[in-house]
């Protein structure tokens, strides 16, 4: 599982012209599902997620997580985050998992980052082509794969 995450200091996704879900300060959460991955990987990612400490203390030092400010967590799929870009122009997503694996999976990081937060996580929807608008505070940029954790 590939997660890229964004601090920002607002976000929203938008489906067919329509705000969907949209946060103030928090993180955006883009997630890639590929088939060797499980509830293992939702679980390490998404405790990951919510404790890492991306968020400036009252010194402007990054050493607050988001449970620590309460923020809020905006999580869209992106199968995309898997390409493999070696030969040739043209991206091959092999390795990202097919739907009936993936959303199971997606819905399962929503809740284990609703249960961690104890707040709603805002969603895009699976397979939908979706705007993602955000405004990324710092800017701060996390990329984390959860099949090379050392």
């Amino acid at each position: 599982m590939r997660t890229l995450i964004q601090r920002v200091s607002h976000a929203s996704v938008s489906i067919d012209g329509t705000v969907k879900d949209e946060i103030k300060t928090g993180v955006l959460v883009l997630v890639g599902i590929e088939e060797a991955d499980d509830m293992d990987d939702v679980c390490w990612s998404a405790a990951k997620i919510v404790n890492l400490r991306i968020f400036p203390d009252e010194e402007g030092v990054m050493n607050r997580s988001l449970l620590d400010i309460k923020g809020q967590v905006l999580v869209i799929s992106q199968f995309t985050l898997h390409a493999k870009t070696k030969k040739g122009n043209r991206p091959s997503y092999i390795r990202a998992a097919r739907p009936e694996q993936a959303i199971p999976l997606y819905e399962a990081m929503i809740s284990e980052f609703s249960s961690l937060t104890g707040q709603p996580t805002g969603s895009g929807k699976f397979g939908a082509d979706m705007q993602v608008s955000l405004c990324n505070d710092g800017p701060v940029t996390i990329w984390i794969d959860t099949k090379n954790k050392e």
